[in-house]
């Protein structure tokens, strides 16, 4: 029996899950709409969870609510408890077996190129899994670890988290890439200055494949020409294509996104070798679906591809 009643006295489940929504959008209407409940419903929940409590939990400053010391202490030992009662459901997953689950990632945004193949495949193999996976850059991959939401987090570059468990899994080459008509087209082991002195087109901050490139050239001692800068691989690749520049890709990008237009240079010190890592954090207890695409992972040699698409590429094909 337990010593403590504390559980019966402070709000229920479902008003803690309607606290932590409020926090979230900071507003009553925000949190009604994604709980499809009515605002006065969701006031009313809170009003227990307050009276409960015998604090105060929030005030409003404008049109936007501020939580009280109490309100935030009590987000804090919410997101706990509702992490519990997520634990308890990965167990008794393990207890039921692998017929029904869900499996969820977040992948880096590089990585979706060839996440959906790994899926697809797994996926054929056990059709009646929930399977979810949401996509970002490097940065907002790493936060995402700290919100404890997914089983697995795919990186070219994990973080430095003693509390992440990384397994290595496929590689992944960056390679220069120019229009198809540029004078370096064609040419054998182009000097890396070389390359580098054109104008180049980059990734965001935060961009897995820029980290990679930055420090590689770092430790070369060599700088580039920046001319741009943007947020998508795919665009990057169409104003390559379109005379603005030369870039490194991932061959994962060319190879499932496509390279037409775009000639893939013979760069010496090329291409940027790395790797592909599924990270999950160690406190999460592995579900049944996750076990199994965890060993999944782990015995892939290449990425499952549809006949016709040429991968690995080659630096000159």
């Amino acid at each position: 029996m337990l010593s403590s009643r504390a559980h019966s006295r402070i709000g229920t489940v479902r008003q803690l899950e309607v606290l932590l929504t409020v926090y979230e959008h900071r507003s009553i209407s925000g949190a009604a709409k994604a709980l499809h409940l009515t605002q006065p419903s969701v006031s009313m929940q809170l009003a227990k969870l307050s009276g409960a409590v015998g604090l105060p939990l929030y005030y409003a400053v404008g049109k936007q609510l501020q939580f009280t010391e109490a309100g935030q202490t009590l987000v804090d030992s919410a997101r706990e408890i509702l992490k519990s009662y997520e634990y308890l459901e990965l167990k008794l997953a393990r207890l039921r077996g692998l017929e029904t689950g869900r499996l969820q990632l977040a992948v880096v945004t590089t990585a979706k190129y060839f996440i959906p193949h790994l899926i697809g495949e797994f996926y054929e193999q056990h059709p009646k899994l929930d399977i979810l996976f949401r996509v970002g850059n490097r940065q907002q991959i790493i936060d995402y670890t700290s919100e404890d939401e997914d089983d697995f987090y795919v990186f070219s570059h994990p973080p430095k988290n003693p509390d992440l468990e990384l397994v290595e899994f496929l590689p992944n080459r960056l390679l220069a890439i120019a229009p198809e008509k540029h004078p370096l087209a064609g040419r054998k082991k182009i000097p890396l200055e070389e390359f580098a002195s054109g104008p180049f087109l980059r990734r965001e901050e935060g961009s897995g494949t820029r980290h990679a490139i930055e420090r590689f050239l770092q430790e070369r001692h060599i700088d580039l020409n920046i001319r741009m800068t943007i947020e998508s691989n795919e665009a990057i690749k169409h104003a390559v294509m379109s005379g603005l520049g030369v870039s490194i890709l991932s061959e994962h990008t060319l190879a499932f996104g496509g390279h037409s237009g775009l000639s893939i240079l013979e760069v010496e010190s090329l291409p940027i070798i790395t790797h592909w890592y599924l990270a999950r954090r160690k406190s999460r207890p592995l579900s049944p679906a996750a076990a199994e695409f965890l060993e999944y992972a782990r015995n892939l040699e290449t990425v499952p591809v549809e006949s016709g698409i040429a991968w690995p590429l080659s630096p000159n094909q």
